[in-house]
């Protein structure tokens, strides 16, 4: 089985809630924790690479991620990522032309809160990363995107195609 590369990049995946002023930060990532709950098996490579909210991502943090993908010695890469500049992201990691399948996911809710969708979201990456074709895609809510055909929709609080083909 080839070990799947995961790269943590923050987002609400990853934030932590401050009990004392009501914020949220970052601390570790929660992959390691997540996994075990979620009883994987799968040999996996965990990077935590940067812990920022996708508002404030730069080219700068792109590039890192690009260049992080490049290097991987796996052809198999999920990336945790928040939701708000996914898309962005994807597209790209997309016009690098690595021939790596790549799958970034993230969570509308904080893992720590409980209640998250990004435990259901990890899984069903995990999945499709081993399935899928090489490109770059976007899981959500127990679906898959190409990155050149989805958006968030913010009054939803999902993501869905652009274009139905």
């Amino acid at each position: 089985m080839e070990e799947i590369t995961l790269i943590c990049t923050g987002g609400t995946f990853d934030k932590q809630y401050n009990e004392l002023n009501g914020s949220l930060y970052f601390k570790d990532t929660h992959l390691h924790e997540m996994l075990g709950l979620g009883r994987s098996l799968l040999a996996t490579e965990i990077i935590p690479l940067m812990m920022v909210d996708s508002l404030q991502m730069t080219s700068e943090h792109r590039n890192t991620i690009v260049k992080t993908c490049q290097e991987s010695k796996g052809n198999k890469i999920v990336i945790t990522h928040g939701t708000d500049t996914m898309v962005e992201t994807a597209a790209w990691i997309a016009k690098q032309n690595i021939a790596k399948t790549i799958v970034l996911t993230g969570a509308m809710i904080p893992y720590q809160f409980g209640s998250s969708d990004g435990l259901f979201n990890l899984g069903s990456s995990l999945a499709y990363v081993q399935t899928l074709d090489q490109g770059v895609y976007i899981s959500m809510n127990g679906k898959y995107f190409t990155w050149d055909n989805v958006k968030k929709n913010r009054e939803k609080g999902i993501f869905e195609v652009i274009n139905l083909h």
